[in-house]
């Protein structure tokens, strides 16, 4: 009998990064059935989300209604799984611009020395304000609409992850390669590209994820106190606060938006965990 049992038989393939990675599994499932939904709402059972029947109007959940109708009469199953599309567009494209603006600007205030001071207080000025405050205030000077929403969440959410860069930045421009790159005469743009640009991708698409929930979250916000997306357009705030008024005699009207919000920002910040976990090796189980 051997004195050394063999090693057990690596999962490989996609079996074992779910294994490996089960919040990324998870919430990645999770988030790719959001978008299902959102791409194939017309396909998926659904009538006209914006069509008004008073003689139906506060219908329970039944065979014919399934998620019911408001107090409009609109059937509110098309309505939730046609707000998909609003909060999906809202939160990835309010992630991709926030990342786009804070890299910019992170890489700049961590880089230039000179110019860290004064844009880093502008940064901190920002980040005094809550974000939905300033979401507020920026949608009450523009007119309702989704790019306006989208503007608005991403001036409230860049300066973190500018924030984040700057920091990972000023790590990163004291190492030795930098400093061989530097005496070796290489140009700043291209250090930036090559040395430092690479490096901060990893903590910002982590970052990414959680600032997709957020903006999800504030579009919610916006639209349940009407500064957010018109009422036309169906949304799961805006759905939500219709059904306000009747909450205690008529909940699944405010149950069923309020449900698909808050799986769709559990599967974010799941995907959001688990990537950390697998681009941060200090966090992982296993080197």
């Amino acid at each position: 009998m051997p004195d050394v049992l063999p090693p057990v038989k690596v999962r490989r393939g996609l079996v074992g990064f779910m294994y490996r990675y089960p919040t990324i599994a998870f919430g990645g499932a999770l988030l790719l059935a959001m978008l299902l939904i959102a791409v194939l709402a017309p396909y998926l059972g659904t009538v006209d989300p914006t069509a008004l029947a008073p003689a139906k109007r506060t219908r329970s959940p039944s065979a014919e209604y399934w998620f019911g109708t408001d107090m409009f009469g609109r059937d509110i199953y098309s309505r939730v799984l046609y707000g998909t599309r609003i909060s999906l567009m809202v939160g990835l494209s309010v992630a991709v611009l926030a990342s786009m603006a804070g890299l910019i600007v992170g890489l700049v205030s961590g880089f230039v020395r000179w110019a860290d001071g004064i844009i880093m207080r502008i940064m901190d000025g920002m980040m005094s304000i809550p974000p939905i405050l300033l979401a507020i205030t920026l949608m009450a000077l523009t007119r309702a609409s989704v790019s306006n929403v989208i503007t608005a969440i991403t001036i409230a959410e860049f300066p973190r992850v500018a924030r984040l860069v700057r920091s990972v930045v000023l790590s990163l421009r004291e190492q030795p390669y930098v400093d061989a790159a530097v005496a070796a005469g290489t140009r700043t743009p291209m250090i930036i590209m090559r040395h430092i640009l690479p490096n901060t991708l990893a903590p910002m698409t982590v970052q990414a994820t959680y600032i997709c929930a957020s903006a999800i979250i504030v579009e919610a916000i916006l639209s349940f106190i009407g500064a957010g997306t018109p009422p036309t357009n169906p949304s799961w705030g805006n759905i939500m606060a219709d059904g306000r008024a009747l909450w205690q005699v008529k909940p699944f009207i405010v149950f069923f938006p309020a449900l698909f919000l808050s799986l769709t920002v559990l599967a974010v910040n799941l995907l959001g965990d688990g990537l950390r976990d697998m681009l941060d090796p200090r966090m992982a189980k296993r080197l």
